[in-house]
């Protein structure tokens, strides 16, 4: 199949686009390098530097290239900065995704798979948290999110659009022989910022929160490793491709570890002690997020390989010791 990849040089995207090709899928990435990077993407893919929200560009683009199914990463994914700033967020998630969808519509497109997150979900008392319960985003990030996937049900209403809404929680790892893995700038994710201080790149990792109703008072999330994220965007891609008609899926390991022990993780991982510093909590941080992801394993026979905290550890460990400084397209 031919497939579009937005945001192919961000983390999951450039993930997801190995996945693809070892597939044998044609890959087209487009991406504006805003927050991605260009080595990211291998070579065996083709890769347009352009704005999803260039909607006669990409229209083009996906006629010439003959684009048969679309993966849309390309967004901003930071909780603060969406709460800080959240023009920006709209315009480019929200707006961005029109764009992108509205040139698949000219192109008629047929398939659509978009990476969506258990933001939507907001604060619930429900654990683990299925595809049924209600959206309720406490920030704007989860609410740029479920505007998309409104949009996504008006284009498969009124055009015929096969989507999917994939809502994971909260993605790690690298890939196992550290070839590509997770360069943000500035970094928020909570693993890439303790293996920094462990290899002292960083001379302390904060704890936002301590207070939460908790085992140990600090934030509890469904880690669920990239490359196991980048298998199942294809299996739905496929799932749709046969005929699939459900559309939203929850990806997550359906376990759940709070911040504390992914550092205790960390340190088993390394053998170093680091400094770690109790700070306040966040705006728009949920207490505790674990995904029931039940509904995609009975429809696609997902199953995560590396949902271990320790192998997550090892995996990015493995990425940051080859490339301590990330890629060296900056």
């Amino acid at each position: 199949m031919n497939v579009l990849v937005t945001g192919g040089a961000g983390y999951i995207g450039s993930h997801t686009v190995r996945a693809l090709l070892a597939q044998g899928h044609e890959v087209t990435v487009l991406d504006n390098l805003s927050r991605g990077h260009r080595d990211a993407v291998p070579a065996e893919a083709a890769l347009c530097i352009a704005d999803i929200r260039n909607v006669e560009l990409v229209q083009r683009l996906l006629t010439e290239r003959r684009i048969e199914g679309i993966l849309h990463f390309a967004a901003h994914s930071c909780v603060g900065e969406s709460m800080e700033n959240p023009t920006v967020y709209y315009d480019n998630n929200v707006v961005g995704s029109w764009s992108l969808l509205e040139a698949g519509r000219r192109a008629a497109v047929p398939y659509f798979v978009f990476s969506s997150t258990a933001a939507v979900y907001g604060e619930t008392d429900i654990t683990p948290i299925t595809e049924d319960v209600p959206y309720k985003p406490i920030n704007v990030y989860g609410q740029t999110k479920l505007m998309i996937e409104c949009m996504l049900k008006q284009f498969e209403r009124a055009y015929g659009l096969k989507y999917a809404a994939l809502r994971y929680f909260n993605a790690a790892g690298a890939m196992p022989d550290g070839s590509c893995g997770e360069d943000h700038e500035p970094e928020t994710h909570l693993i890439p910022l303790i293996l920094q201080t462990a290899l002292g790149l960083r001379d302390h990792i904060s704890i936002y929160g301590t207070n939460y109703p908790t085992a140990d008072g600090t934030c509890i999330r469904d880690y669920i490793h990239v490359v196991d994220l980048a298998d199942a965007h294809c299996r739905v891609l496929q799932y749709l491709a046969d005929g699939g008609k459900l559309r939203a899926f929850n990806l997550g390991s359906q376990r759940g570890f709070s911040v504390r022990e992914m550092i205790e993780a960390a340190r088993k991982v390394t053998g170093r002690e680091f400094t770690v510093i109790e700070a306040s909590r966040r705006p728009g941080d949920p207490a505790v997020l674990v995904a029931s992801s039940e509904r995609i394993r009975e429809a696609t026979r997902w199953q995560p390989q590396y949902s271990d905290p320790e192998t997550i550890m090892i995996h990015a460990l493995r990425w940051y010791e080859t490339h301590p400084r990330g890629y060296e397209d900056r």
